[in-house]
């Protein structure tokens, strides 16, 4: 991939979650502003790339929590990417797959702002069938 290529914002910001998907925490915040601002519409803001460091490294490791994604569009205008997707939070044979609507604005190749909004009642629905899944896989939704 080209510098150029890599600077595109949709470009930066599916980069990004595959990082998070694949473990590389440090990939992913190479690609994250050092003031950034990471909200989940609903909880609390957080500000600043080594406060999601502190966030992710512990969280996202094989053998604890795992993170899938699969972009279902992909939209850019200017510097603000929107992206529709289905995200996994995973634990051992549990996975919870749910539906996410997240905003980015890129500055200078790297993410400045991360906003995804999601719906508790889908969030609740994949933790119920994540967690029945555990004894019967088939009710556990899989990843487009």
């Amino acid at each position: 991939m080209t510098a150029s290529t890599r600077t595109e914002p949709a470009t930066v910001v599916v980069e990004f979650l595959n990082a998070l998907a694949r473990y590389d925490v440090d990939a992913a915040l190479d690609l994250v502003t050092e003031d950034l601002a990471y909200t989940n519409v609903s909880l609390p803001t957080i500000h600043g790339r080594e406060r999601l460091r502190k966030l992710a490294v512990p969280v996202l490791r094989p053998g604890r929590m795992g993170f899938g994604v699969h972009n279902h569009h992909v939209a850019a205008d200017g510097d603000v990417v929107l992206t529709d997707r289905t995200d996994e939070l995973r634990f051992g044979r549990f996975a919870a797959r749910f539906w996410v609507y997240g905003r980015f604005v890129v500055r200078d190749g790297r993410i400045a702002v991360w906003r995804d909004s999601f719906d508790w009642a889908d969030i609740t629905v994949g933790v119920v069938r994540g967690l029945l899944g555990i004894a019967l896989p088939s009710l556990n939704r899989k990843m487009p």
